[in-house]
């Protein structure tokens, strides 16, 4: 068996103090095997959102420990959470968070010349993840010329720019129709088995629960593992 790509072990967060105290994890333990895609699973309020910023560094548990790719994320500084997220982490949102002036060509290389990629590699990577989620002829438009759908998969292909070994994607289709939302998450399976990516996505969606290849009900800050 390969060793699990993120664990979580003994998690809790709390917001607030006193009465009006939030524990929005408790106890939050549980593993994920590499190159696979889990579906966190629950209602508004669940906790799904809290989960997935304090496994991607954005937030930090009150307890616990999280690794992820061998590196306990619990244990770093802000400098090292902010490599972290650079280089092993990536994030897809609702809101596509895309940069309204640059083309999406350019949006997507954005990791890159963060990462210092030479020109030509970037190239190559940027027209590479173009081709992977279908926009290959849309590489010179900006966002606002873009459909929904499209400006979701040009986040996608961002998020993958600089190799990250594991996606976390909040609601990725919160904001699109049902048809749109259902391409974007074949994209996310394909992406998995083709870029070798784990991806830790939170939904309400059935569609994403029957292509994951586990579901992980989230309630009450609970994980059934």
């Amino acid at each position: 068996m390969a060793e699990p790509l993120l664990t979580v072990r003994g998690v809790h967060r709390r917001f607030g103090s006193g009465p009006t105290a939030v524990q929005a994890l408790r106890d939050v333990s549980f593993d994920v095997a590499p190159a696979t895609m889990v579906a966190l699973v629950g209602r508004s309020g669940s906790g799904k959102t809290t989960l997935l910023n304090v496994v991607g560094g954005l937030d930090r548990p009150d307890a616990g420990t999280i690794v992820v790719d061998g590196t306990e994320v619990t244990a770093l500084d802000d400098d090292g959470l902010s490599l972290l997220r650079r280089r092993t982490v990536a994030y897809v949102f609702q809101t596509f968070g895309l940069i309204p002036v640059m083309s999406a060509a350019e949006n997507i290389g954005v990791p890159l010349r963060m990462a210092r990629t030479p020109a030509p590699e970037r190239e190559r990577r940027v027209a590479l993840l173009l081709e992977l989620v279908g926009l290959a002829d849309h590489g010179e438009q900006r966002p606002d010329e873009l459909s929904g759908g499209q400006q979701q998969r040009v986040a996608i292909a961002r998020a993958l720019a600089a190799s990250p070994r594991l996606l976390i994607a909040d609601e990725p289709t919160g904001q699109l129709d049902a048809e749109t939302g259902r391409s974007v998450l074949a994209l996310l399976r394909g992406v998995v088995e083709s870029e070798g990516v784990t991806a830790l996505v939170a939904t309400h969606d059935p569609v994403m629960m029957a292509l994951a290849d586990r579901v992980l009900p989230i309630h009450d800050g609970q994980v059934d593992p």
